[in-house]
């Protein structure tokens, strides 16, 4: 999945952390809801500016940060 219009990175909002298309709602924000047990349905009820696009964009995102990291490792 081709994340980069979805998952933006500003220096001035939520200190630089990476976020849904330009929102205050971060990648880490959606990752934890969903590591703690809540479903992408539950997350789109309480957030409805979130598309299930979005959720797949924090994951693939997430998936590619730590291939990174393993990469770089080696």
């Amino acid at each position: 999945m081709n994340y980069n219009n979805i998952i933006t990175i500003e220096p001035g909002k939520r200190s630089g952390k990476p976020c849904i298309r330009g929102m205050r709602i971060t990648v880490y924000d959606i990752l934890e809801y969903l590591a703690g047990g809540m479903t992408e349905a539950e997350i789109l009820e309480d957030f409805s500016e979130l598309t299930s696009e979005d959720i797949k964009a924090c994951l693939a995102f997430a998936a590619d940060r730590e291939k990174k990291l393993f990469i770089a490792t080696l």
